[in-house]
């Protein structure tokens, strides 16, 4: 009986082809309500109303006193031959070790004592793990806050103008800053640094850096202290006062070596500012990428990185709430007019 009901209505009325399409619309709406709930998808929500629904994860930091700094004054005039101005700031009386041609795998093989051996917190303790694979060795003692200029260069009877094609079997320049006091190193939880430079020779003309910082702890860790790529008050200054063209071809030579940034990240912005709301401050460090980039308030929408739109699989504060309460208090007293009352 229904079979036949079906077949006239097929063959005589559109309510058919309705009725097909309705049971279809009732079984896309079942599954959509099964699967996303009462609640509407995130797909059809309004961004700038509602909250991402999957919570990038917040890494747990822990804040640490880093006594030791280091800077290169003048790297575009270094060289091999010339050799290298260092700039070190150290917060404590400090030791600066300058080794030359160090060797890549003894260095690296050094860093994993400290974590299973002992730990390298004295200059004779780092090149007891080299077993002497540098070529020369320069040592000086820093004062407390002192930014006095300390020139590194190997001397003339080395005869060393370069040190081969990449990739390299030694680093040209290793600086280890070390706390010269015994009781120092029981304060600090960070007790040594370890600084990778390239120096330009004659067979690889990229100018003077930086290229890895490694912070020792006293626990047995080491990390690899990497830049954060965020706003700023004032223009940064290049790493090396070179000409656009100069500036051009350390970019392809940092590219053969895979050491070269994206340009997005190679141009900072101008201010402090979230580049959301252009209005909060910036806090939020977004990780693996590590913009810096988002205020307290545009954090809880956003799981792809706002400037390079890689996905966030963590994020961490500059600083507490408590912290920026105290730093706006500070900014209004400051503002205030000697003598008034309020």
């Amino acid at each position: 009986m229904a079979t036949v009901f079906l077949v006239t209505l097929y063959e005589y009325s559109p309510l058919f082809y309705i009725t097909v399409v309705f049971v279809c619309f009732l079984v896309t709406s079942g599954l959509v309500l099964g699967w996303f709930g009462l609640g509407v998808p995130v797909i059809l929500r309004n961004s700038e109303e509602t909250e991402s629904s999957t919570r990038v994860l917040k890494k747990q930091m822990r804040q640490v006193k880093n006594p030791f700094g280091l800077e290169i004054p003048h790297a575009s005039a270094a060289s091999v031959t010339k050799g290298v101005t260092l700039a070190p700031d150290c917060l404590e009386d400090c030791i600066l070790t300058c080794y030359w041609g160090c060797s890549v795998q003894k260095l690296h093989e050094a860093l994993q004592k400290h974590v299973y051996c002992f730990r390298i917190k004295t200059p004779q303790a780092l090149e007891d793990a080299l077993y002497s694979e540098y070529l020369y060795r320069q040592q000086y003692f820093i004062k407390k806050n002192d930014k006095e200029e300390k020139c590194c260069q190997l001397p003339e009877d080395a005869q060393v103008v370069d040190f081969g094609p990449v990739p390299r079997s030694r680093y040209p320049l290793i600086a280890l800053l070390t706390l010269a006091d015994e009781e120092d190193r029981e304060i600090y939880d960070i007790i040594s640094m370890v600084a990778v430079i390239h120096v330009p020779d004659e067979s690889y003309r990229l100018s003077c850096r930086i290229l890895y910082q490694y912070l020792l702890l006293a626990q047995g860790q080491y990390h690899d202290l990497k830049q954060l790529f965020m706003s700023a008050d004032s223009t940064a200054p290049s790493l090396s006062d070179t000409s656009p063209g100069e500036a051009s071809t350390d970019r392809s030579l940092l590219e053969k070596v895979g050491l070269a940034e994206d340009e997005s990240e190679l141009h900072e912005e101008s201010s402090k500012d979230c580049v959301v709301c252009q209005n909060g401050t910036v806090n939020w460090v977004l990780l693996p990428c590590r913009h810096t980039c988002l205020c307290d308030g545009c954090i809880k929408y956003f799981q792809q990185c706002p400037m390079c739109r890689q996905f966030v699989q963590e994020s961490f504060p500059l600083c507490s709430k408590k912290e920026q309460d105290e730093d706006e208090s500070t900014c209004v007293l400051q503002d205030v007019l000697p003598g008034r009352v309020f």
